[in-house]
Formats: C-alpha cells, sequence, structure tokens
C-alpha cells in the first residue's frame, strides 16, 4: 500500500462505489496515482494494455467520494474570519485545518467568512483563493455569509457590520472588491492558481434586503454560487429570488421565518410545484420600490386584537399568519377599510400593490390550466446541520422527504472543531469562553447555545438515523448534492472517470477509514 507502482495504477477492489442517485454497487475501482485522477477501467485497459500493480482490497468496506464541506467557519483552533495583519499566519491556518480535516472524510471545502468590518473583505477574499496544500484537502474558495443580512435574522453577525446595497452589484463590488467578483474565467486566471483549478465562490444574503434582489442574476452570471439566508423574505420574494439566480438556502430552519402554511417562506421553497403559475412570478424581477412599498404598507397597518370566537373547526387555531404574508396584509387592509375592493394601494415613488379580496381567489379551471402550462420552477439546494442541536431530527426526515435532491449536509462548524477535544471549557474570542458538553457549545456560565462541533462524518451518520435513509443516500448529500450545486460534479463529490481521485473509505455505519486527496492516502485510522 506505501510505494508508487512502476506504472501508476491503483485498483480498489472488494468494496460497495456509492453512486449519483444515492446506490451502492460492488465494484472495483480505477485510478492514476501520478496524475490523482479516477479512470474508466475498460478504456484504460485497451489503451494502455496493462493492469495495475498496485491492488488495494478494502475487506467489503464503502470507498466513496470525499466529502465536501461548503459551509465551515473554522476549526482545530483556527477561525477563517479572524485576520491578525498577516499573509503567512493565514496561510498557515488554512494548511493546518486542510491538514487536520481530512480525517473526518472531508476532501474539499469552502472556508466561510461572517460579516466583517468591510476593509477586511478584499485581503481575505483574496487569502481564500482556491488554494490544495500537500497532504490536505483541497481549499475550494470562500463563502462570504454577510453583510447583507436582515437585521432580526443575524444570528451571531455583529450588527454594526450589517448593511444594504443601496447600488445593488456596485455595492457587493465596492464591499467584496471587483477583483473577487471578477467573471470565473478571469478570477481563476488572476494570481498563482494552478491550471485547470477547481474554484468556487458563494455569497449568503437576505433577498428582501434593499439592492440584493437585483445584484443576484449579476453575480450568478458571474459563477458565483448565490444563498438565500439570515433573511425574513416572503414565499414571493424568496421564489422571485431563485428564479433570479440563487441557487441553495444557507442552513435550512435556522435564521429564518418559521414554516407557516399560509406563508411558508423560504423553507416553503423545498415544497415548491415545478410550475409557476404567472400570478405567482409578479415579482420577478423584484425592484427594490416595491419591497420598499411592501415594508410601508404593513408597518402603516393597525394593530388590534381580534375578539375572540368559538371554533367551528379543528383545523383553525388563534395563531395568526405572519404579518409578512402579502396575501393576508391586503385582507387585513380591506378588512380595516384602508383599502376599496378590487383598488390598488400606491405609495409614492412605488409600484401599486393590488388588495386581492377573498373571493376573488377562486379560478375557473380553464384559468388554472392555463396558468400551470407557463413557468417552469426549479427547487434550490439547501444546506442542513445535522447534529440534533440546529434542527429536530423529525425537521430534518420532514426536509429530506420534500425535496430529497437538494439536500446538503453542512457541519457551519467554529474554530474549535476538533474531533479530539475534550468536553470542558476552551477559550474562543474576545475574551469570551466556550463550554463543550458532546457536540453541543454553550457559552461559558450560561445554558446559551453557541453552536456546535459536529463533523461532517457524523453528520452523514446522524443523517441516516433522523431519515431512515440508506447510507449511501446519505453519502450523496455530503458528496454529489453539493458537488451539483456548485457545479462541480464532473471533478469533486463523484466517481466519473476524469474526476479528481479525491476518497473517503468507510465501513457500512460512515466511520472513516481512511481518506484519499488526488490519488494519495493522507490520513488512515490507527
Amino acid at each position: 500500500m506505501a510505494a508508487t507502482t512502476s506504472n501508476d495504477l491503483i485498483c480498489f477492489t472488494n468494496c460497495f462505489i456509492p453512486q449519483e442517485d444515492g446506490g451502492l454497487i460492488e465494484k472495483d475501482l480505477w485510478i492514476d496515482e501520478r496524475r490523482g485522477v479516477i479512470l474508466d477501467a475498460q478504456r484504460t485497459f485497451f489503451l494502455r494494455k496493462e493492469r495495475p500493480n498496485m491492488i488495494i482490497d478494502l475487506g467489503g468496506n464503502i470507498l466513496s467520494p470525499g466529502f465536501i464541506d461548503i459551509q465551515i467557519n473554522g476549526g482545530f483552533g483556527f477561525d477563517f474570519s479572524v485576520y491578525e495583519g498577516d499573509d503567512q499566519t493565514y496561510r498557515d491556518g488554512l494548511k493546518l485545518v486542510a491538514e487536520r480535516i481530512v480525517e473526518t472524510g472531508v476532501t474539499a471545502l469552502v472556508p466561510t467568512i461572517i460579516t466583517q468590518e468591510k476593509t477586511f473583505y478584499p485581503k481575505l477574499l483574496n487569502l481564500l483563493r482556491p488554494w490544495s496544500p500537500p497532504h490536505g484537502a483541497h481549499l475550494l474558495g470562500w463563502h462570504a455569509e454577510g453583510p447583507f443580512l436582515q437585521m432580526s435574522k443575524r444570528g451571531a453577525h455583529s450588527p454594526a457590520l450589517i448593511i444594504p446595497a443601496s447600488a445593488g452589484f456596485k455595492t457587493f463590488e465596492s464591499i467584496y472588491g471587483p477583483e473577487n467578483l471578477a467573471e470565473a474565467e478571469d478570477w481563476l486566471m488572476t494570481g498563482d492558481t494552478v491550471h485547470n483549478t477547481v474554484g468556487v465562490r458563494m455569497i449568503t444574503a437576505a433577498p428582501e434586503v434593499e439592492g440584493v434582489m437585483e445584484a443576484i442574476n449579476e453575480a450568478s452570471k458571474r459563477g458565483i454560487c448565490f444563498n438565500i439566508g439570515h433573511s425574513m423574505a416572503t414565499t414571493d420574494i424568496a421564489t422571485a429570488a431563485v428564479r433570479n439566480g440563487a441557487r441553495c438556502i444557507t442552513h435550512l430552519f435556522n435564521a429564518m421565518p418559521q414554516l407557516h402554511h399560509r406563508d411558508p417562506s423560504i423553507i416553503g421553497l423545498l415544497g415548491a410545484s415545478p410550475y409557476l403559475s404567472p400570478s405567482s412570478s409578479t415579482f420577478l424581477p423584484f425592484p427594490s420600490d416595491i419591497i420598499s412599498a411592501l415594508n410601508a404598507s404593513m408597518s402603516s397597518l393597525p394593530i388590534t386584537k381580534e375578539p375572540s370566537i368559538d371554533h367551528i373547526s379543528e383545523a383553525l387555531d388563534e395563531i395568526k399568519t405572519p404579518p409578512q404574508t402579502p396575501m393576508l396584509l391586503a385582507e387585513q387592509a380591506h378588512r380595516k377599510s384602508r383599502l376599496p375592493t378590487g383598488k390598488s394601494m400606491a405609495i409614492p415613488g412605488s409600484a401599486a400593490i393590488t388588495a386581492i379580496p377573498l373571493g376573488s381567489r377562486q379560478s375557473s379551471e380553464s384559468e388554472i390550466k392555463k396558468d400551470l402550462t407557463t413557468i417552469p420552477f426549479d427547487r434550490p439546494f439547501y444546506e442542513i446541520i445535522v447534529d440534533g442541536i440546529h434542527s429536530h431530527p423529525n425537521s430534518v426526515r420532514l426536509a429530506y422527504s420534500a425535496h430529497p435532491d437538494g439536500c446538503i449536509l453542512i457541519t457551519d462548524a467554529m474554530k474549535i472543531l476538533d474531533p479530539h477535544l475534550k468536553d470542558g471549557v476552551h477559550d474562543w474570542r474576545d475574551g469570551r469562553r466556550f463550554y463543550k458538553e458532546g457536540d453541543k457549545l454553550y457559552v461559558e456560565g450560561t445554558t446559551t447555545l453557541a453552536g456546535s462541533v459536529v463533523t461532517l462524518d457524523k453528520c452523514v451518520r446522524n443523517f441516516v438515523s433522523y431519515t431512515g435513509c440508506s447510507i449511501g443516500q446519505a453519502i450523496r448529500c455530503a458528496t454529489y448534492n453539493p458537488a451539483r450545486c456548485l457545479n462541480i460534479e464532473n471533478k469533486k463529490g463523484t466517481m466519473r472517470a476524469g474526476a479528481d481521485a479525491d476518497l473517503a473509505v468507510l465501513d457500512h455505519q460512515g466511520n472513516v477509514l481512511s481518506t484519499w486527496v488526488k490519488g494519495k492516502m493522507v490520513w488512515a485510522r490507527k
């Protein structure tokens, strides 16, 4: 298993290979150790007229693509969001994480930085260009989570640093640096990036924040994966964001409105129809003046306590639809005689928002058929933290049942991530400390949860337990699905011929036995 063979070919045998549909097939896999790529065994044999000199018997275990973590804030004592003025120190921290994280089966990651003081972004994003340290996981690029977030859903992000994108995409360029938002090919060609390197850029923002909606399309055109997150977006706004190019939802269920049956908001995108009626697409594109009008109209409505009534159906309760619901807003305004039936409310400098009386929702059968034949809609991918802390196991199963093809497992791990770290008190930053208990992190001296330190291989195991899916289906959510979301599935997260030979050997419970990067073993369980 140790020496490089004369023909550089390796055959893994007696193993199960995960398929892109989540199945497992018992078959051999050939790789070229020198080039670090997966081979088409039959084609290689007929072209080269030789077999691999090295054969590795995996004893019936699983040979998986390496895991891909697209949202991780740090690990092993290093925080991706902290830059102390020295480029080499920062690079050393990146290298440390890349070298240590492979024991969790991760062979590629997207370092995530939370909302920063704006002068730091150009420097940090430049330091986070794609890089593959020797013997470590691939650092694919960067994920900027902030600063264009909804204040009420900011989570741990500093409120003083959260800003609107008043000039749309130009604001994004002024914050992140135009060189970091260049066209994908131009971005990859600058600097010292190695030829044929896989590069990834992600942005998480709230589409209802001023200027964000109009920036989504331009960012997407430039090859940037745009995520909806830290947001109070209504169903209409979230849908418009996806139609404008948003591709993924950041840490589903967290930092967003909770599911409501009348306005399911961002979470409801998982259950969206593959076809939108014209009436459901009227917010595309969604200009900021309409968002302003909607916000203004909501704040102008009086909040009154409704008189209690006897329940006439067990399906009704006293929980009111969230006030951000546009349909309810129109009904409420009409009921309070603030809007005449069927008329429009115009706010200076804005488009009109039409009140829709309850009776007008009924459409004829022909109108419904006509509407359903128009606009196709692709549901977005969604990230989910499967640690039993950020999301209840039932919620995880509910999401996966609704949209299995879009599910992406992430850790959203903090710098304290370390599978060998013992329970107890540990330093964080700014004089604060954590108390670690299993995968949970508490602010010292409180019962306030500060996150988790779950590893991605444990997320895979938890996912099988929470959803009842097979180990192959869980592996898909940590390999092929994130690769598809990032449009890198020809090189990462797959066993296709020509893909990088980034591999994780697992037992059938999902425990990592060894990890390979570019055809070379970088870690093995002792």
